[in-house]
């Protein structure tokens, strides 16, 4: 049976205080790496609206659009102004799926490479990297499509190593009943990424031009490096401030659950059919989260009317929804296993359900508000939020059923979810080449149906304890 597993963590001469402490200082830093990491991925969208030969009236309104205009404040005249280019929805598409191809080639190799040296450098320089390409990006565009979406394939490449590395990290780093909300504070910057790099984006390309988009984030991200390279270490007994209560209470919590053995046992990795229901859910959720996330702006341009100072505000207010509700349904979980003695598997699986269903309700519905704005980016905002509820179900199950090998688990699960990213915006464009709103309305019904099935696959099979192929030091239940 799926039991709760505390190991050792519940004597509490061990519990050391959250507050200051090395467990939590690593939580903020790394938020503050995904953080970077997605303001890199996302603000290629917001630019893309501006970086296309549309013709713009002197009001500085975007061009037709299937709702009425919304009106801007004349945008200001700049003595050089930024490239346009003429590419069609077809190129579009390619371009902000591009990076998706990279991004998938070193999820395995991000999860193995972490457990087998660390996973400090390998995500501080894999972020340094993408830093480095994005600074690139306005370059890339001039030379021609083909040169910018190789600097994407590269720039996923970098970035791909990112989440397995950080799982890897908090194999070490997180005690079993603090894992939720460790690691809803740690991917919340992700959200917040996404919340603040949309409308900053749109800010900047109206006030000065879309390159300095990623001038910007590029020298955040420079600066975020330095800030990892000084204040981040693999494992608590390589951390040279951190306090002997606080390490022996993350050691001790821990032991029951490590492998002993440093061989990766692969075959039953790989036909683990708890795996394989995070593989389904992460695959179907992405479809729904990527789709919104390459998508969004086009979609408030192209059908909504909304201009680019505008279109950043609103396209963020989704993932602004998304990172709270993260948050709150992180201390709501480790509630309920903690406090209330609820199942782990029962929690991911309830979690997951809301966090699936919820969306894919939404996204259909908001198809059908037509031209009501506020209706519009209420429910595509709704939609995201509940969505939110899932970073504490399925989203890191990893660390539940193998936390030895998690970094390795998530690179395989995010392999196959990152699909989505690479053939999601494609279709879609393919899909919405008049951009009316039947158009759209298809696309939304698709990445609602995936998300039902998905839901569905992993109540059937998820499942919340250590797996026996997982630990050779203890004995758990399956």
């Amino acid at each position: 049976t799926d039991v709760l597993l505390s190991g050792t963590s519940s004597k509490s001469e061990y519990k050391a205080p959250a507050c200051g402490s090395s467990r939590y200082g690593l939580a903020l830093l790394s938020s503050l790496g995904f953080f970077v990491v997605y303001s890199l991925r996302v603000n290629l969208s917001v630019a893309m609206v501006d970086m296309l030969n549309s013709t713009r009236p002197a009001t500085g309104n975007h061009s037709s659009s299937i709702c009425p205009a919304h009106t801007d404040p004349a945008r200001p005249t700049r003595h050089h102004p930024a490239g346009v280019y003429s590419w069609d929805s077809e190129t579009q598409g390619w371009i902000l799926g591009s990076f998706f191809y990279g991004y998938i080639l070193t999820q395995v190799p991000g999860g193995y490479l972490s457990g087998r040296y660390g996973p400090k450098w390998l995500l501080g320089f894999g972020v340094l990297s993408t830093v480095v390409f994005t600074l690139l990006t306005p370059t890339a565009a001039d030379l021609g499509p083909g040169y910018l979406i190789g600097v994407r394939v590269l720039e996923g490449i970098g970035e791909g190593v990112t989440f397995p590395s950080m799982y890897a990290m908090w194999a070490a780093w997180a005690p079993p009943l603090e894992r939720s909300r460790l690691l809803t504070i740690s991917y919340i910057g992700a959200q917040l990424g996404t919340v603040i790099s949309l409308p900053l984006s749109g800010e900047i390309c109206f006030y000065l031009d879309w390159t300095y988009v990623f001038y910007v984030f590029g020298a955040v991200g420079l600066v975020w490096f330095v800030l990892w390279a000084f204040l981040a270490f693999d494992t608590p007994d390589s951390h040279p401030r951190i306090s002997e209560q606080e390490r022996l209470y993350i050691t001790s919590s821990l032991k029951n659950e490590l492998s002993t053995s440093g061989r990766i046992p692969w075959r039953a990795i790989l036909t683990s059919g708890p795996l394989w229901a995070i593989v389904v859910a992460h695959f179907s959720y992405n479809w729904t989260f990527y789709t919104l996330l390459t998508l969004l702006p086009t979609y408030m341009n192209d059908v909504l009317g909304f201009s680019i100072q505008q279109n950043g505000l609103l396209s963020a207010l989704p993932y602004l929804g998304c990172a709270v509700m993260a948050v709150l349904s992180g201390q709501l979980a480790d509630y309920l296993r903690e406090t209330c003695l609820y199942r782990t598997v029962t929690v991911r699986k309830c979690f997951s359900i809301v966090g699936m269903i919820g969306p894919a309700v939404f996204l259909v519905a908001a198809g059908y508000t037509g031209c009501n704005y506020v209706l519009a980016v209420t429910f595509l905002t709704v939609s995201s939020a509940l969505g939110g509820v899932s970073a504490s179900g399925f989203n890191i199950n990893h660390l539940d059923i193998a936390p030895s090998y998690a970094g390795i688990l998530l690179g395989i699960t995010n392999t196959f979810a990152t699909i989505p990213g690479m053939v999601g915006p494609v279709i879609a464009r393919a899909l919405t080449k008049q951009n009316t709103i039947e158009e759209w309305q298809s696309v939304f019904y698709i990445a609602a149906a995936i998300n039902l099935f998905g839901a569905a696959f992993y109540a059937l099979m998820g499942r919340g304890a250590v797996q026996p192929w997982a630990v050779h030091a203890a004995a758990h239940g399956d």
